[in-house]
């Protein structure tokens, strides 16, 4: 066998033309083991592997027990590790001949545990911690040139005296036993945690090793309150045992234990382990005369690493407006409907697959049943929920019947017909805003609500017709990923107002309303004007009986029918969260915990509702009006309204059309983002279109509109993908793994809503109280609210640094920034929700297009305020 070191002479010639890993080592404390009575072979070895639970090929663990055997048969184990003692160190055989002697021997047996993570080298370009952070820490940091000692104890017994850290409960033992792995007897002194680079040929499977010229050591303790870094430069290389062979540098970082995200000791080692693995740096570094000069190479290092990082750093995200024509439409001809006949003949060559995806492939039946119940309660329920909704804003003009019967309709129109067989339509709560808007201004003008209807649906469905044609739908490419979130936080937000609003509604009706006292005095009102009349005592005694029992208001007094209201309205809400998180529990099989996630919708709301009807059967419950009085399909006059009504009914429809053309492509683009992982392409003019021709239909018969639904659509494609869970730094996400992009999901689901309009109307329907479909509400707002960044960046605002996620944002932004940016996303969102929510009707109608102007303040008064690379790494495109 060649000389180790003679192997090592050679190292930075070898690794110039290799790739540089770094691998952080976590070893935990020795585990104790009794002797065993069977055989050893001798010379055997005990290797115990296991992986990571994502399974990362990116990340190697093992541990290891070597157990040399005497030739008396008697085993005489030897400590072997991962850590840094040589090799030669184990091989080291005694022979024992008294049995005392044996046990003792045995009491020293130890498994080490290993743990070799691959963690990715620090962007200095990009990583806005990394600069700052040598900047900080080097100027107060410990450097020690040309060191003598030769021995790993005396070499840390160095450094830390001479770092001296004046902390008050710190002492320099705690340091040690943190930095060390060891025993009681002092058997064995191996470093715990560290971090080193390895070079690798680059080719699969091909060979590696640690590039042992340098290390870094860290540790966590809770005694002190700021970091601390030491860099020793040893006299000559120095073999240290086992990774550490040809040592030159030995970094140490100490960090609290609690410390924010970036801040870690392994974030702070990442940073100088990145520089040290640069061999040009590390060469520099040798050359150093001084402590001065050693420390400014290292800062011009980090400086000049920045610098080329950012030189081949490309926006890929921030769309310029001095190339927004040949981004948005593309380097070829445009003419009118070219994207639509593209996307037409792309979606049509897959078409069958459609069909075909949906029953063929591992688990997939599976997942059909369990996503066509998912999408039947999960847009039947919203339907009654909508339809109780819009018939309270139109007096029964448009109720349950109607959108049910459109639910159904639209819903197997879009299946067959659509382009992208992920999306779900639904009428919307912004929808049902605006069709409010219509009814109150139809009130004022006197025009008749359903012709209004109709001619404000027909213009601005001939406007999203032509927005289809002409391939308008490529300006959303200006629409960032801050126009996803600000929406969807909007309609959770109005998910959330409706819930409350009925909550109130209740409590005012058959709570507030029956006071005591206000009824009393009512009472005693009614009986002395009886007595003035000169009416008889029986007269008098009816007339404060029937004051004692109406309120103010004409209503029985139900205070139980408001406390059940939310009961099961909250209920509701509770029993979804609960099975919906169910598949984060260890409880169950992992099959079965997501059995019941995907289940969550219609169990809960099935159970509240069996618990409202028959364990509260005696008290009186909300429930929802079927209005037979009103036809179901009824053919809207349209030329009944006057010249001057079809001017406003134009006006109305085109802010409408911003509406369906921000809420349908911001769906599409949510459903298509690449972590989705779709295969098929997108149709976002096709969509669009197909949409424009089914509300035609539904407007011109008196029927609600319907556009691509959140978070159903989402909801909808992860229902229909394999998942997994990944762990980054202690912090779990999931991962979409494959989509099974099927129509029949929602061709079946709605035919089955179809027929459940003829058959379970008027019961068991009905059965279902208002309160658990406002539950329902809530259950959809908070469920949105899953990976939505912006939301995630406002319980930034009250998180404790430490907790913050490592994500590429925190990662990439000053933390200012960050908050900056957060805050202007939430000034934009309250105008839209005083808009969305206004009172006066004229003012309510325009909050589409103001949804719609947040894209130039995006682009051109955003940038102002924060540079372009910060706003990439926070609002870049998927």
């Amino acid at each position: 066998m060649e000389d180790t070191a003679s192997l090592n002479s050679d190292w930075d010639s070898v690794c110039g033309d290799t790739n540089h890993v770094m691998t952080y080592n976590g070893t935990v404390p020795p585990i104790e083991i009794t002797r065993s009575n069977s055989p050893i072979p001798s010379h055997a070895h005990f290797n115990l592997h296991s992986t990571n639970e994502d399974g990362d090929s990116g990340s190697l663990q093992h541990s290891f027990l070597r157990v040399p055997v005497g030739l008396s048969g008697r085993s005489s184990p030897s400590v072997a590790s991962m850590g840094s003692e040589p090799e030669s160190c184990i091989d080291d055989t005694r022979y024992m001949t008294d049995d005392d002697d044996v046990i003792d021997e045995y009491d020293n047996v130890t498994l080490m545990y290993a743990k070799h993570e691959k963690i990715p080298m620090k962007d200095f370009g990009s990583e806005i911690r990394a600069t700052m952070d040598i900047d900080h820490l080097l100027n107060k940091a410990v450097l020690l040139l040309d060191l003598q000692e030769t021995s790993l104890e005396e070499i840390f017994a160095k450094i830390i005296h001479e770092m001296d850290i004046q902390e008050p409960e710190f002492t320099s033992e705690q340091v040690r036993s943190v930095l060390f792995t060891q025993d009681a007897g002092n058997q064995f002194h191996i470093l715990s945690r560290t971090v080193q680079s390895i070079c690798t040929t680059g080719s699969v499977g091909g060979s590696f090793d640690y590039d042992q010229t340098w290390i870094c050591a860290l540790c966590m303790l809770n005694t002190v309150q700021h970091r601390h870094v030491a860099i020793a430069r040893l006299s000559h290389p120095t073999n240290l045992g086992r990774t550490m062979q040809d040592l030159r540098f030995i970094i140490i970082v100490i960090a609290p234990s609690r410390a924010k995200g970036t801040k870690t000791a392994l974030e702070t080692t990442r940073t100088f382990a990145t520089l040290f693995a640069d061999m040009e740096i590390r060469q520099r570094l040798v050359m150093a005369q001084s402590v001065e000069q050693f420390r400014s190479t290292l800062l011009s290092a980090a400086k000049e690493l920045a610098m080329d990082q950012n030189q081949w750093r490309e926006r890929k995200s921030s769309i310029h407006l001095s190339h927004a024509k040949e981004q948005i439409f593309g380097p070829e001809a445009w003419y009118p409907f070219r994207g639509l006949v593209e996307e037409f003949k792309r979606r049509l060559a897959i078409y069958p697959s459609d069909y075909l995806d949906g029953i063929r492939g591992h688990k997939t039946v599976q997942k059909l049943f369990s996503t066509v119940v998912f999408l039947y309660f999960a847009c039947l329920l919203p339907a009654i929920a909508f339809g109780v909704l819009n018939d309270d804003n139109t007096k029964g003009a448009i109720n349950v019947r109607k959108v049910i019967i459109a639910q159904a309709i639209g819903g197997i129109f879009f299946s067959l017909f659509g382009g992208q067989p992920m999306i779900i339509l639904l009428t919307t709560v912004p929808l049902a805003i605006y069709i409010k808007v219509i009814f109150k201004i139809s009130q004022e003008l006197g025009y008749d609500f359903l012709a209004m209807y109709a001619c404000v649906g027909l213009f601005c469905q001939m406007f999203l017709i032509l927005y289809s044609a002409t391939e308008l739908c490529s300006l959303m490419k200006f629409a960032t990923r801050s126009a996803e979130e600000m929406f969807s936080l909007f309609i959770a937000i109005a998910f959330t107002v409706e819930s409350i609003r009925a909550i109130h509604n209740s409590f005012k009706k058959n709570y507030n309303d029956c006071d005591t006292s206000a009824i009393s005095m009512k009472a005693a009102r009614t009986a002395l004007n009886a007595f003035k009349n000169g009416s008889n005592a029986d007269s008098i005694v009816g007339n404060i009986t029937s004051s004692m029992s109406i309120g103010d208001t004409g209503s029985l007094c139900r205070r139980d029918t408001s406390i059940l209201y939310m009961l099961l309205m909250f209920g509701t809400l509770w029993l979804g969260l609960f099975l919906y998180n169910f598949r984060k529990t260890p409880y169950l099989t992992r099959s079965r915990r997501e059995w019941l996630a995907d289940y969550a919708l219609p169990a809960s709301v099935l159970i509240m509702s069996f618990t409202g009807s028959y364990a509260f059967s005696d008290i009186e419950k909300d429930r929802f009006n079927l209005r037979f009085e009103f036809p179901l399909i009824q053919m809207a006059d349209v030329t009944s309204l006057p010249p001057s009504g079809y001017f406003v009914c134009l006006l109305l429809g085109f802010s409408l059309s911003f509406l369906f053309f921000i809420d349908q492509n911001i769906t599409s683009a949510i459903v298509n983002n690449n972590q989705n992982k779709l295969k098929k392409g997108t149709s976002h003019n096709l969509d669009l279109f197909v949409v424009a021709l089914l509300n035609m239909f539904l407007s011109v018969f008196g029927l609600p509109w319907m556009h691509g639904a959140l978070p159903h659509s989402p909801l909808h494609l992860r229902a229909l993908a394999d998942v997994e869970e990944r762990v980054s730094q202690g912090h779990v996400h999931e991962v979409i793994m494959n989509v099974r992009e099927t129509r029949l999901a929602s061709l079946i689901a709605h035919v089955m809503i179809l027929v459940s309009m003829f058959f379970l109307i008027p019961y068991p329907l009905q059965l279902i109280p208002t309160s658990v479909l406002h539950g329902l509400f809530l259950y959809m707002a908070l469920t949105s609210l899953s990976g939505n960044e912006m939301f995630e960046r406002l319980l930034l605002l009250i998180t404790e640094q430490q907790a913050y996620p490592p994500t590429h944002y925190i990662r990439k932004v000053p933390q200012r920034k960050v908050h900056l940016f957060t805050a202007c996303q939430l000034l934009q969102l309250i105008i839209l929700c005083a808009f969305g929510f206004s009172p006066y009707p004229f003012i309510e109608m325009v909050f589409p297009i103001v949804c719609f102007f947040f894209l130039p303040i995006r682009h051109t008064l955003i940038p102002r305020l924060i540079d372009y690379k910060y706003l990439d790494a926070l609002d870049g495109r998927h």
